[in-house]
C-alpha cells in the first residue's frame, strides 16, 4: 500500500517534526505509557509532576502501591495503574534497571516479557519499546485506527496486521516510525477529530471519508 509512505511525506509536510514522547529520560516514558492507558495527556502530565522526586526506578520502588497510587489519581484507575506499575519495576528489576542490558535482548523477547505483565497490552508494551528502548516497532493506538479506517473504508481490528501493514511500506527505523505516530496524533487533533474537519486536510486526497461526506454530495 504505497498510500502510507506516501502518507507519511504530506503529514511531515504539514505538521513538521513532533519531537515525541516529551519526557527527560527513558524511564519516565515506561511511566508515562502505562499512565496514559484510558485517559488524556494532560492528566499524564499532572501525574509526572506529582511524580517528578522519585522519577527512576530506585526511587519509585521505594514507594508503597498505596502511596504511588495517590500521586496518579489524576490518571484514572490509579490503583490499577500504580499496581501495573510495580509489576513492570519488578520486571525491569530483572535488568538491573539498566537499559544496556536490555539492549543486549532481542525485541520479540522484550516484547513477550511485557505482554506478559498483567495489565500491559500490545500499545504500551509497543511504546515502551519504541519511545524508551529505541525499538523498530510500529505503534498502533486509536488515532491510528480511526485515521487509516477513513483513509480506505476498512475497519481495522487485528492490532498486529496493521502494525504490519505501516512497517511493510516504510524503512524499519525506530525515528521513522517515531514521527509517523506522533503525526497521526498531531492530525488527529488538528483534522481527523470525531467529528472531522476535512477542510485543508493534507491527507484528503487519499480520504474515503472525505470523498465519500463531501464531495459525492456536490
Amino acid at each position: 500500500m504505497q498510500m502510507i509512505a506516501k502518507m507519511y511525506q504530506r503529514l511531515n509536510a504539514a505538521y513538521g517534526d513532533q519531537h515525541w514522547w516529551p519526557a527527560e529520560s527513558p524511564f519516565e516514558v515506561m511511566v508515562g505509557a502505562v499512565l496514559t492507558q484510558n485517559t488524556a495527556w494532560t492528566n499524564v502530565e499532572k501525574c509526572i509532576r506529582n511524580l517528578q522526586d522519585c522519577l527512576t526506578p530506585h526511587a519509585m520502588a521505594q514507594l508503597s502501591q498505596e502511596e504511588l497510587a495517590q500521586r496518579i489519581r489524576s490518571s484514572g484507575y490509579y490503583n490499577q495503574k500504580a499496581a501495573r506499575l510495580k509489576r513492570l519495576l519488578a520486571w525491569f528489576s530483572k535488568y538491573g534497571y539498566d537499559l544496556a542490558a536490555c539492549a543486549q535482548r532481542p525485541t520479540e523477547v522484550l516484547r513477550t516479557e511485557l505482554l506478559a505483565i498483567n495489565g500491559i497490552g500490545k500499545e504500551t508494551a509497543d511504546s515502551i519499546l519504541l519511545y524508551a528502548l529505541g525499538r523498530p516497532v510500529f505503534v498502533i493506538d486509536a488515532y491510528t485506527k480511526r485515521v487509516m479506517s477513513r483513509m480506505t473504508g476498512v475497519t481495522y481490528s487485528d492490532y498486529d496486521a496493521l502494525a504490519a501493514l505501516f512497517t511493510a511500506h516504510l524503512p524499519r527505523e525506530a525515528g521513522v516510525y517515531n514521527q509517523y505516530h506522533a503525526l497521526l496524533v498531531q492530525h488527529c487533533k488538528q483534522h481527523c477529530t470525531t467529528k472531522p474537519n476535512c477542510d485543508c486536510c493534507p491527507l484528503g486526497e487519499f480520504c474515503t471519508y472525505r470523498k465519500a461526506n463531501k464531495y459525492s454530495k456536490k
